[in-house]
């Protein structure tokens, strides 16, 4: 991974918008059912839900141990919190939604949950950082933009814990 520290870029509700907008005209078929990834997905995923009618609207919580140190982290299996039940997923096309592709570990393990429960899914973020990415062969389905910058986004500013993702480390996830 890099050396060097992020650079970070604060997003508004505006550009947010601008790239719900470039992501709807992607979608290549009707979405059966969204899984939100939480917490980041959950805002892109209620506006994805909201402008596609997409009615089955699902949740997924994943973490990844926290007693890792440096790469190891990146190797850890995830522990999920919160997944729907299989028959919720089988036989149908699943978007699965999230804020943004960092190391791509989650989105890849909600991906192989749902593909593991018989449906269909296809991944979808507002941004994709290819150069943090662990994945050289695989990239989201769908995404807004590309970006090299670790992403603050408008619901993350002032509110709580997340005020330390402008001053401190960002979480590689």
């Amino acid at each position: 991974m890099r050396n060097q520290p992020l650079r970070r870029e604060l997003i508004s509700w505006e550009e947010v918008d601008k790239l719900i907008d470039t992501l709807i005209p992607q979608f290549r078929y009707e979405i059966d059912a969204i899984v939100i990834i939480t917490r980041g997905g959950i805002v892109p995923g209620g506006m994805l839900t909201e402008a596609l009618n997409v009615k089955d609207i699902l949740t997924a919580a994943v973490r990844f141990p926290p007693n890792s140190v440096g790469t190891q982290k990146l190797h850890m299996w995830p522990e999920f919190l919160q997944f729907p039940d299989d028959d919720l997923l089988a036989g149908r096309r699943v978007l699965v939604v999230d804020d943004v592709w960092g190391s791509g570990r989650t989105s890849i393990a909600v991906k192989d949950r749902v593909l593991g429960a018989g449906g269909f899914p296809e991944l979808c973020v507002l941004h994709y950082n290819p150069y943090r990415s662990v994945f050289s062969k695989v990239e989201p389905d769908y995404y807004g933009a590309i970006t090299d910058a670790y992403i603050v986004y408008p619901w993350e500013i002032d509110r709580g814990t997340d005020l330390a993702t402008l001053t401190g480390d960002p979480e590689i996830n």
